[in-house]
């Protein structure tokens, strides 16, 4: 919790960004042995800034005293991969974090709790951590994809010279990596006219099937080359925009991405955590179903399947 993104959530969620202003919040914060120090900083900094919504700061390394009664976990701790590692190396490290988070979260976790994995592999952490808290149901274990998400909005909105709020129905499928496919097929603008299809009102289809893809894809690396850091800000903010509509709901009429267990919907392998246009209401999420896939997008989502499949395979050859 004292690294760049859970710096930049705390506040957020003291505030009431992720579960709305009137919702009285106790947080608990864990970090690395070495980090001790530096978390009871963050603790002293909150106390100081006096949030009304913050009734209590639980700051510790002892993963069940974090995990104890948490209604919420937003896992943003991973092993980052450094110059040098293989994929694998890294899979190994992420999968002995995420088995002995999966296990504390399972025992000692509030019964219905909501489970949101953000560090990377996100979608593969996810699963690491299903596959340890088989008690957990598979509903409430979730990835992080509507930063991607909202990057697709931004881009649209950016070309467009409108308002972000005025565009809605973006769709991230598949893997939080490069692999993804942000997709504008199904999203609409709020134009004085009313609301037209964001492909026709861009109306420069090369862009859409080859630029804008590749910068939502890639804007993660083009953040940490500006900033010599990766994306801390947006990732929190993403963050509880994706609490917030999974526990309150989206708006009629609107869906939102997010990294879920595939059911076999539009033909993408069951039992992989990948990004899909879903629904909230009720606490519960539901893939939007019905919507047409044309020739370019199947391709896309099969390919992004198939390197979840790949990481999926690698990560259980990292358990044995």
């Amino acid at each position: 919790m004292t690294g760049q993104i859970g710096y930049a959530l705390v506040p957020m969620i003291a505030r009431g960004v992720m579960l709305g202003p009137d919702q009285p919040v106790i947080l608990h914060m864990l970090d690395i042995p070495p980090a001790a120090e530096a978390l009871n900083g963050v603790k002293m900094e909150l106390v100081d800034a006096a949030f009304p919504l913050l009734k209590g700061v639980v700051a510790t390394t002892d993963v069940v005293e974090a995990c104890t009664g948490v209604n919420i976990a937003v896992m943003v701790g991973g092993f980052p991969r450094k110059e040098g590692m293989e994929r694998k190396d890294v899979m190994t490290k992420n999968v002995s974090i995420y088995k002995s988070q999966a296990s504390a979260l399972e025992k000692h976790a509030a019964a219905n709790c909501k489970v949101l994995v953000v560090a990377n592999p996100a979608n593969t952490n996810a699963l690491i951590l299903k596959e340890y808290a088989p008690s957990i149901p598979e509903k409430n274990i979730t990835c992080l994809t509507r930063l991607d998400h909202n990057r697709a909005l931004g881009q649209i909105s950016e070309r467009l010279n409108v308002q972000v709020c005025d565009v809605k129905n973006v769709i991230i499928w598949g893997n939080h990596s490069s692999t993804q496919y942000p997709d504008v097929t199904h999203a609409t603008v709020k134009t004085p006219a009313g609301e037209k299809p964001a492909p026709e009102l861009v109306a420069d289809d090369a862009w859409l099937k080859g630029e804008f893809i590749s910068t939502v894809q890639q804007r993660g690396a083009a953040i940490i080359k500006a900033r010599k850091l990766s994306s801390a800000l947006s990732a929190a903010s993403s963050a509880c925009d994706h609490i917030r509509d999974w526990v309150l709901g989206t708006p009629e009429g609107t869906w939102v991405s997010m990294g879920v267990y595939s059911d076999g919907s539009y033909n993408v392998p069951a039992g992989l955590i990948y990004s899909f246009p879903v629904t909230c209401s009720n606490g519960q999420w539901t893939i939007v179903q019905g919507l047409s896939i044309d020739e370019f997008s199947r391709k896309k989502l099969d390919l992004t399947a198939e390197e979840l499949s790949e990481e999926k395979a690698l990560a259980y050859s990292c358990l044995s």
